[in-house]
């Protein structure tokens, strides 16, 4: 009984993509004998991927990325646990696939990754637009509300980023008739830290179990999702830099602007490196017009989104537009 519950025990795998934006997008890691390690990307496609998605509980198979792309890199001494992983794309699990663990010559330039659609499970639903709305989630295929004990803003967080909007601006602890739901409360007594991926990883009340009325559903409004454009060049990778806040184009002052904040706004449109150009060539775009959003800027490279980077609060500067931002990148 022992040796059976072992060779039970050792053939357990699990899978996580690490380093990504979401849960749902990152390098490929699974789990063997209690260690974590990669999988070579030999013949790694979207069957593969597809798998991969499955067993995480993700959407449709959108790509198959390097995970040399996700930081923080692997670390030299993780292995490669698996290669030459060939799945027909109905298996449950990843380790159910045909795959060799004798492993050789793949280093970690060759992880394999994987972009996966994220499910939609939470919506913002009787406001105006996508990131205004009543909380509904979606269980066992049908969507319901949220009873507002126990909520609070970092929930609100939350589910913001989860939608892919901006900040959390507002969270009601009520709604009017005009706005109240329908049919089931899916969830009640939400506890967020704020940090969590999804509203479905904060701890809550049973599914369906409370005795909260619709005059109780939560409300939540978010900014609108962060944005940025290059304006006045010839091509769409060089201009005055201009930034999307509460629904209106602006400016970024260039107080303590350098190389490293070009990069991240590179990285974020899709362009190539920074052309670091010069004074005379920054100021070929012209001032902009309208307000000057954001000053003080401070990146460290590794952002994904200028958003993420320190700056003042929005609209708060000691500039005007003599001092806008100009980037210039390298065409893809």
């Amino acid at each position: 009984m022992i040796l059976l519950f072992s060779l039970i025990f050792e053939s357990l795998s699990r899978v996580r993509l690490v380093g990504g934006p979401h849960r749902c997008e990152g390098r490929v890691e699974v789990e063997l004998r209690g260690h974590w390690g990669t999988v070579c990307d030999d013949g790694w496609d979207i069957q593969d991927v597809a798998v991969v998605c499955r067993e995480l509980g993700c959407g449709a198979a959108n790509g198959t990325p390097s995970g040399f792309l996700y930081e923080p890199s692997t670390e030299k001494e993780q292995k490669t646990l698996i290669q030459e992983v060939n799945c027909n794309g109905i298996e449950d699990t990843l380790l159910q696939c045909k795959h060799s663990e004798d492993v050789f010559d793949c280093g970690h330039d060759e992880d394999a990754a994987a972009l996966c659609e994220i499910p939609e499970s939470v919506r913002l639903a009787g406001g105006l637009g996508r990131c205004k709305g009543r909380v509904e989630v979606k269980h066992q295929g049908k969507w319901g509300t949220v009873c507002n004990a126990g909520w609070n803003l970092s929930a609100a967080k939350v589910v913001c980023r989860q939608l892919g909007c901006g900040k959390a601006i507002l969270t009601q602890r009520f709604c009017n008739k005009a706005t109240q739901g329908q049919g089931t409360i899916w969830l009640s007594h939400v506890s967020c830290s704020g940090q969590e991926v999804s509203l479905q990883d904060c701890p809550s009340g049973n599914w369906g179990k409370n005795n909260c009325t619709h005059e109780e559903d939560t409300w939540v409004e978010c900014e609108d999702p962060f944005d940025l454009r290059l304006v006045g060049g010839d091509i769409r990778c060089s201009g005055r830099l201009e930034v999307l806040h509460r629904g209106v184009w602006g400016s970024v002052c260039d107080d303590g602007w350098g190389e490293t904040e070009d990069r991240v706004v590179c990285k974020q449109l899709g362009c190539e490196e920074s052309l670091s150009p010069s004074v005379k060539a920054r100021r070929s775009f012209g001032p902009g017009v309208g307000p000057i959003w954001l000053d003080d800027v401070h990146c460290s490279g590794k952002e994904q989104s200028l958003e993420q980077c320190q700056h003042r609060f929005w609209g708060y500067h000691n500039c005007d537009h003599k001092e806008d931002v100009t980037v210039i990148c390298s065409e893809p």
